[in-house]
């Protein structure tokens, strides 16, 4: 499969489920959200922009995150939390100063233009599934190294938002898909999907894990707060 076929089909993908997320039928099961940071996992977490962010997720999630970690302290590494719960005041701030960054870099375009780019890989509020606290973002540090690992778009811990984020990318080398498969296989095995346009993206019990798995309903509904 060429490069465009890939993309062709991962976008075809997206679109799909989108336009089925409204028809799933949410059971929300009121589990709690628990702060990745009172765990004892061996965990790194990204630095976050949004003061106070505590990294949490839902019960289930939190054990599966726990099962993970042990994994890869057998391996010499550590899961990296990028980021998890994100609640609405914390999805529109993250928006904002996406917009301002494509706004910088394409003064010409127009706002809905603007906006429409920005929502290829961040989400309005109300459509996040970050906003379930069953969504997980997540890479990889490789204490042999000292370094993260290398997952073709990234600079460390920065993310080069592009086609490339795509999980299996025709055009990644044969490191970058082990890599990124590793990262992948962790999180397919404890229940999550990938999100097919962001390798490091997991999602368990909300809406887009009801589809991928073709589950009767999802979960894990918005939590505003």
């Amino acid at each position: 499969m060429t490069a465009k076929e890939y993309c062709e089909l991962v976008e075809r993908l997206d679109r799909f489920q989108k336009q089925l997320i409204s028809t799933v039928i949410i059971k929300e099961d009121h589990s709690p959200l628990i702060s990745l940071k009172d765990s004892n996992f061996n965990l790194v977490f990204e630095l976050s922009f949004f003061k106070g962010y505590k990294y949490m997720v839902r019960e289930a999630i939190f054990e599966k995150i726990g099962r993970i970690s042990k994994i890869l302290d057998k391996q010499n590494k550590r899961l990296i939390i990028r980021s998890v719960w994100r609640g609405f005041s914390h999805q529109k701030l993250l928006r904002d100063r996406r917009v301002k960054i494509i706004t910088k870099k394409h003064p010409n375009k127009s706002l809905k233009e603007i906006n429409k780019i920005v929502s290829y890989f961040i989400a309005p509020e109300a459509e996040s599934m970050h906003s379930t606290g069953g969504a997980v973002d997540a890479l990889i540090y490789d204490l042999k190294k000292d370094c993260v690992m290398d997952f073709g778009n990234n600079d460390g811990l920065y993310l080069e938002l592009n086609k490339t984020c795509y999980p299996f990318h025709p055009d990644i080398t044969p490191q970058v898909r082990k890599n990124r498969e590793l990262l992948i296989n962790l999180f397919d095995k404890e229940g999550f999907v990938v999100d097919p346009k962001e390798y490091w993206h997991f999602d368990y019990g909300n809406v887009i894990w009801a589809i991928e798995k073709d589950e009767k309903y999802a979960k894990y509904g918005i939590i505003k707060a």
